[in-house]
C-alpha cells in the first residue's frame, strides 16, 4: 500500500484589518489571456438562482515539472520513487507514464470546480525517441489533452532555439521535416508558455508572454513563468542564440508589481529552478519540527527574494519532490513545491481565494505531491495517442544495436561514477582515437547528458538483453556532435577541479571518464581541494601541466558548458559524428547476443567520503 500524504497547511500570521478575514501577499494578474480550458473561463461574480457567491473560495491548483516527453512510463530507477512507509522504511515504488498522469489529474480534478493545472518547465526536451524523434510534438498534443492551463519555460524548451519553441506554441509543421502525419498539421500548444525573464538581444522584449491570469467566476490568479537565469550555462550556444536570461527575482518582482496595478491580487510564480530537500522521498515532511532548512540550493535564496505580492512558487530543474515553506522578505512563510520529474508525481495546492480582497488566504493554503500509480486504469486517449506516435516511430526504434547481459545504471544512479557513463565515455574515446577520427587520448562525458538507465528487461517485444534504438535514443537524446580538441594538463586538471568548485561548488557535476583515466575525489574536503591532483593518472602516468593532451567530448562540453570553462579552451577542434551514433557503434563492436556487454566495475573514481 502506498502512502497517502496529507497536504501541509501553510502556518502564518493572520493580519487584522476593518474588513474582517484579510489575506498575506498579493498575486499575478496576467496578459489578458484566459485559460485556454473550459474550466478557466470568468463567468461572472454571482453563483446562479440569484445568490451572492461565497466570500471565500477553494482553487485547486494541481502541478508538476520536467515531464521530458516521458509519455512512456520511465524505465529502470528512472522510473520510481522512494516513499517512506509507516514504519520508517522506505520503498521505491514505480511511476510514471502519461496515461497514468492523465488519468491521475482527471481524477484529482472531480469535485473541484474551480481547478488549474500548471506545469514549472521542461514539458520537453532530452526527449525519450517516441516523442523526440517528432521534435516533441506528441508531447505537445499529450498536455494538450491532460488540460494544462499554463507552463513556464524550462532550460531545455531551448535546445532546438526560441524559433522552434515559437513553433511548439504557435503550431506548423517542422520547417525542414514538414508534417509527420498526412493531411494533419500540428496545431501547437493550447496553453500559454511563459517566458519572463528571456527577452530578444534585438527587441529587449520577452520572447514569449511573461505572465497569464486564470479567471473564473471573478475569480483571477495570475501566474508568471521564468526559466534559471544560468540557461545559457547549460544549453548549447546555439539554442540560446540572440536571447538574454534575466536575474529570476527581478523579473518576477517586476511583473508582480505590474499585475497587482491591474488589480489581480493572487499570484503564482512558476519558475524552472530548484532545491534539494533533506530527503529523497516524496512524503517527506519538509517542515516537520527537527528537519532543519528541509530544502536547499538555489531555490532558497530565490524565494526569500520574491516579493510578498507572490503567493505561491512552483519549482523544478533538479528533479526532487518537496512541499516547503520559505519565508518571503516580510518574513511570512510561503508555500514552495516541486514534483520530481518525467510525470511520477503531481502536486495538489488548495488556494482559499478572498474575494473580497481577490487575494490568497496565505495561513490557509495547504499542498501534498501525489503518486501517479501505475495500479490505476490507462487513460485511453493517451494509449491511443501513443500507439499512434509509436507505429510512426517503429521502423527506427525497434532496430536492435548491441546487447546487455544486465542493468547498467545511468540516470538513476547516486554515485559520483555512473556505470552507464563510463560506457558512453569508453565510446566516445573509441570513436575519437583513430588519427583521422581526431586522435583523441581521454574522453570526458557530462553526467546531466545521461537521461536514462540501460535497462535490460525493457518494455517491448525485443526480448531481454537487446538495446534498441529507441533505447539508446532515451539515454543519449541530443545529438550532440562529438568534438577533439587540444588541452594542456593544466587546464585538464582545472577541468576536473571546476567539477567541485566554482559554479558546481554546492550541486557537484562529475565528469564521467574513460577506462584510462583515475583519480581520487576526497568529499570530506572543501572546494577544489576535493580532487586529490597527485592522484590523476591517464594511462597509469601523471598528468604533464605542460603537455598537450587531445581530448573527447560533445560540443556542449566543448562549449564550457556545465561550468566546465577549462573544457572551453581547447583549440585545433576536429568534429566527428553525433554522441549518439559514437554510442551505437560502440554497442556493435562490443557486444553481441553471445557476448553481451557487462556493467562496468565503476571504478575510475576513488571516493573519501
Amino acid at each position: 500500500m502506498s502512502a497517502t500524504p496529507k497536504k501541509k497547511r501553510v502556518p502564518g500570521r493572520v493580519l487584522t484589518a476593518a474588513a474582517g478575514l484579510v489575506t498575506v501577499g498579493a498575486l499575478v494578474a496576467g496578459a489578458p489571456a484566459a485559460a485556454a480550458h473550459g474550466h478557466g473561463h470568468d463567468q461572472g461574480h454571482s453563483q446562479g438562482h440569484g445568490h451572492p457567491a461565497p466570500r471565500t473560495v477553494d482553487v485547486q491548483l494541481l502541478s508538476f515539472n520536467d515531464l521530458h516527453g516521458n509519455l512512456e512510463p520511465p524505465a529502470g530507477s528512472a522510473g520510481t520513487v522512494n516513499e517512506t512507509q509507516a514504519d520508517g522504511t522506505v520503498k521505491a515504488i514505480p511511476a510514471g507514464g502519461v496515461e497514468y498522469l492523465a488519468g491521475s489529474l482527471r481524477t484529482a480534478r472531480k469535485g473541484h470546480p474551480y481547478s488549474v493545472t500548471a506545469a514549472a518547465g521542461d514539458m520537453v526536451g532530452a526527449s525519450p525517441l517516441l516523442s523526440g524523434l517528432f521534435h516533441d510534438e506528441p508531447t505537445i498534443e499529450a498536455l494538450n489533452k491532460i488540460d494544462l492551463d499554463v507552463t513556464s519555460v524550462g532550460n531545455h524548451e531551448f535546445d532546438e532555439g526560441a524559433t522552434e519553441l515559437a513553433r511548439l506554441q504557435n503550431g506548423g509543421c517542422h520547417p525542414t521535416e514538414g508534417c509527420y502525419e498526412k493531411g494533419k498539421k500540428f496545431q501547437g500548444a493550447d496553453f500559454p508558455y511563459l517566458a519572463a525573464n528571456v527577452t530578444s538581444e534585438k527587441t529587449g522584449k520577452p520572447i514569449l508572454k511573461p505572465y497569464t491570469v486564470w479567471k473564473k467566476d471573478g475569480v483571477k490568479i495570475g501566474f508568471i513563468g521564468v526559466t534559471l537565469e544560468g540557461t545559457p550555462n547549460i544549453v548549447t550556444a546555439e539554442g540560446v542564440k540572440g536571447l538574454k536570461f534575466h536575474d529570476e527575482i527581478e523579473t518576477v518582482n517586476k511583473y508582480a508589481k505590474e499585475l497587482d496595478r491591474q488589480g489581480v491580487k493572487s499570484i503564482v510564480a512558476l519558475i524552472h529552478e530548484g532545491g534539494a530537500p533533506a530527503s529523497s522521498s516524496y512524503n517527506y515532511d519538509c517542515d516537520s519540527p527537527g528537519a532543519g532548512d528541509g530544502v536547499s540550493g538555489p531555490i532558497v535564496d530565490i524565494a526569500k527574494g520574491i516579493s510578498p505580492k507572490v503567493d505561491a512558487l512552483v519549482t523544478g530543474h533538479t528533479h526532487n519532490a518537496y512541499v516547503c515553506t520559505i519565508p518571503d522578505p516580510a518574513g511570512n512563510p510561503r508555500l514552495v513545491t516541486s514534483a520530481s520529474s518525467f510525470g511520477k508525481l503531481y502536486t495538489d495546492t488548495t488556494l482559499t481565494y478572498d474575494r473580497r480582497s481577490n487575494d490568497i488566504v496565505r495561513t490557509k493554503v495547504a499542498s501534498a505531491n501525489h503518486l501517479v500509480s501505475r495500479d490505476q486504469a490507462k487513460a485511453k486517449d493517451m494509449t491511443d495517442l501513443i500507439a499512434r506516435w509509436n507505429t510512426l516511430a517503429a521502423p527506427i526504434s525497434n532496430t536492435p544495436q548491441g546487447f546487455i547481459s544486465a542493468d547498467i545504471n545511468g540516470r538513476g544512479t547516486t554515485t559520483p561514477e555512473l556505470p552507464l557513463g563510463d560506457v558512453i565515455a569508453d565510446a566516445q574515446l573509441a570513436g575519437m582515437a583513430p588519427a583521422d577520427k581526431g586522435g583523441a587520448q581521454v574522453a570526458f562525458m557530462n553526467p546531466g547528458g545521461i537521461r536514462s538507465d540501460l535497462v535490460f528487461a525493457a518494455a517491448g517485444s525485443e526480448g531481454d538483453g537487446v538495446v534498441t534504438y529507441g533505447e539508446a535514443f532515451t539515454v543519449q537524446p541530443f545529438t550532440n556532435m562529438m568534438n577533439a580538441v587540444d588541452l594542456t594538463g593544466a587546464q585538464l586538471v582545472a577541468a576536473l577541479q571546476q567539477q567541485v568548485s566554482g559554479a558546481n561548488e554546492a550541486s557537484t557535476k562529475i565528469l564521467q571518464v574513460s577506462d584510462n583515466l583515475h583519480y581520487t575525489l576526497d568529499l570530506t574536503k572543501t572546494g577544489a581541494d576535493r580532487v586529490v591532483t597527485d592522484s590523476i593518472r591517464l594511462n597509469g602516468e601523471p598528468i604533464d601541466p605542460a603537455k598537450t593532451y587531445r581530448v573527447a567530448m560533445n560540443e556542449f562540453l566543448a562549449g564550457g558548458g556545465d561550468g566546465f570553462a577549462a573544457l572551453g579552451q581547447g583549440t585545433n577542434k576536429l568534429v566527428g559524428s553525433s554522441d549518439l551514433d559514437m554510442f551505437n557503434a560502440y554497442l556493435a563492436a562490443n557486444s553481441s547476443a553471445e557476448a553481451p556487454l557487462a556493467p562496468p566495475a565503476a571504478d575510475r573514481i576513488t571516493v573519501i567520503r
